[in-house]
């Protein structure tokens, strides 16, 4: 396999359970659905029509889960990158509260599916959610766990400080809200998974297979590699945000953004002076950390967006900097390896799924909350085609926004660096 094919670096690609490594697309081949892209939005799709009974052959250009779907902080839970009091003033409450509960049944389905098919190495840890409170706002605190029960019948616990802080030993969090809804785990080697249960049921998938064209109009649409091409009665486009220019409406309508996390030395005994639970944990401001303890002991610390690239030089003593500052105590810890990678964010930050033209779907724009919405537009996508299910329209309103091009880009990050500072300027 060449250089260009491999992983990169991260804690997760270290990790890899092993197999599950596909042949390159050669020839010419027939399907009943070609899907290009092998992240989770893709294989999500594929598997869900496979459970369907339809015959599915998939291409990525590098390996299963190159891209933001194997490189994550690896949180599944309910809900969107957007907010839901804004999807509220957009959508109205009844709507909202219908893709609210689809995505809750997506997250169950990604916890089936890891038993269903036997996925170990997804290493998966029903934890629950906590959200530590930055700034000492109890009210605050109360007034969304009180919001959250009143319009989507979401449970929150409201932790006061001194609960918060036997769990997470630090003076940094005041009040918190944890839920028992969500887990964590590995999302590579569950992407891996995906495209195992997939080859097992009879499905095609190709790696090291960056296609080239696609020839979309008439009955019969071709997409093309260097080496093969596959015949299909349907394809759907699902890159995110490693789409180059193979679909240029679709490349217009995201911005590629790039965030970062880092995995911690195996900590032992240590861990507990600084986490003592198992929890995903995530603090309430606009540029957040979010983090885990990984099953070997590990801390796992994501943070940060940025327009710039996803190898910035750096990123290990940055995201090293805001751990210390939540745990000083953890200041000498070694920091074995640090990474970024491209997420896909949509002006809406809402996921994008729809026809194109018939017989041509897109699924894209997951804005780092994918790990749920890619099940839940998995299903919709599958129902649609092969049961003519029209719940995919419940995300209509959310289509392909040209998001300004690389002016938009720049923009999306001086809003950033105005949240940011905005954060700083409240403690």
């Amino acid at each position: 396999m060449t250089d260009a094919a491999r992983h990169i670096d991260s804690y997760y690609a270290r990790t890899a359970a092993p197999g599950s490594d596909h042949p390159a697309l050669a020839g010419r081949q027939e399907a009943e659905i070609c899907i290009v892209g092998g992240g989770l939005a893709g294989l999500s799709a594929a598997l869900s029509l496979a459970e369907r009974g339809r015959k599915v052959a998939l291409l990525e250009a590098r390996r299963v889960g190159w891209g933001a779907s194997g490189r994550n902080g690896g949180f599944v839970s309910p809900g969107f990158s957007r907010g839901l009091e804004s999807l509220i003033n957009v959508i109205g409450l009844d709507r909202t509260r219908e893709l609210f509960d689809l995505t809750r049944d997506a997250m169950r389905l990604v916890r089936a599916r890891i038993d269903r098919y036997g996925m170990a190495g997804a290493s998966p840890v029903d934890s629950g959610m906590l959200l530590g409170w930055w700034r000492d706002e109890p009210e605050e605190a109360k007034k969304y766990q009180a919001f959250m029960a009143e319009k989507f019948g979401v449970e929150y616990e409201y932790w006061p400080r001194e609960r918060v802080r036997a769990v997470c030993i630090t003076q940094r969090y005041y009040d918190g809200l944890f839920r028992d809804e969500g887990f964590h785990f590995h999302p590579l080697n569950y992407a891996r998974g995906v495209s195992a249960a997939l080859v097992a049921g009879g499905s095609r998938v190709f790696e090291a297979s960056p296609v080239t064209d696609l020839a979309l109009d008439g009955p019969v649409k071709r997409v093309r590699t260097a080496a093969g091409e596959i015949a299909a009665d349907t394809v759907i486009v699902a890159c995110g945000g490693y789409i180059g220019n193979l679909v240029p409406r679709l490349r217009r309508a995201i911005k590629p953004i790039a965030t970062y996390a880092m995995a911690t030395e195996p900590l032992g005994e240590r861990l507990k002076t600084a986490i003592r639970g198992n929890h995903a944990i995530h603090d309430s401001r606009f540029d957040f950390d979010y983090y885990r303890p990984l099953p070997d002991t590990r801390i796992l610390w994501g943070h940060g967006i940025s327009v710039f690239g996803e190898n910035l030089q750096g990123t290990a003593e940055t995201l090293r900097r805001h751990m210390v500052a939540v745990y000083p105590q953890l200041a000498d810890v070694k920091i074995e390896t640090a990474w970024g990678g491209y997420m896909s964010y949509p002006t809406h930050k809402m996921p994008q799924l729809g026809q194109l033209q018939p017989g041509v779907w897109y699924a894209q724009g997951y804005g780092g909350h994918g790990m749920g919405t890619t099940a839940l537009t998995g299903e919709l996508l599958a129902s649609a085609i092969a049961e003519g299910d029209r719940r995919y329209e419940l995300l209509a309103p959310f289509g392909l926004n040209w998001t300004g091009g690389p002016v938009g880009t720049a923009y999306a990050q001086l809003v950033y660096w105005r949240y940011q500072f905005l954060d700083w300027l409240r403690g």
